[in-house]
């Protein structure tokens, strides 16, 4: 049923990839990722563009699958996907939300457990946005650049990009929270010498 969808957004090109990765970041159980790598193929040319197109309409469905996490909760995945896919996020979520966005976007677990989790767990819209457009990008212009620069031969590269963006963001996340974490500590810092000053 499913692959039917698929195949029948695929006669619509690009607006077909839109109307995909919206549905992808709400609740479709299929990612966006066949269908682009699949258009992609046919004109190699346009990688990029739709990859652009991927990219905003993943972002524009991503408040709509927070919403729905929010006013159904999670029993609106155990609907449509693997219990150990949710499973998985949810501990992931509960560990450090920011970092589970991230490697969320690089991981085989579809995005819109994620994004469904954040309305679930009342994690803030505005940073689900935020890192979901820093993860997806990467995720849809990593596939989009393959094939544009390689042409079909990129088919076979990007059945791992996953994984590959995957291992090489490792460093950039771990930085990201190192950073962070000293900047809180800072912030901190500052608000109890002003609070002892204030005394």
């Amino acid at each position: 049923m499913f692959q039917a969808i698929v195949d029948f957004l695929e006669d619509y090109g690009p607006w077909g990839l839109f109307a995909h990765s919206f549905l992808d970041a709400v609740i479709f159980p299929i990612p966006a990722f066949f269908l682009q790598v699949s258009l992609s193929i046919v004109n190699p040319t346009s990688a990029l563009w739709l990859a652009t197109v991927g990219y905003i309409a993943c972002l524009l469905g991503t408040p709509v699958g927070y919403y729905l996490g929010k006013l159904m909760g999670k029993s609106v995945l155990y609907r449509f996907l693997k219990a150990e896919w949710i499973d998985a996020a949810t501990t992931r979520f509960q560990k450090s939300g920011e970092s589970a966005i991230l490697i969320g976007s690089f991981t085989p677990i579809p995005f819109k457990v994620f994004t469904i989790l954040s309305g679930c767990l009342n994690f803030p819209l505005w940073r689900l946005i935020g890192y979901a457009a820093i993860g997806r990008a990467v995720k849809f212009y990593a596939v989009g650049a393959l094939f544009y620069f390689y042409g079909r031969a990129a088919e076979s590269m990007v059945k791992d990009v996953s994984l590959y963006i995957f291992l090489g963001s490792i460093p950039l996340i771990a930085a990201f929270l190192i950073i962070r974490s000293v900047l809180r500590k800072k912030k901190k810092r500052a608000a109890e010498l002003q609070k002892d000053l204030q005394a």
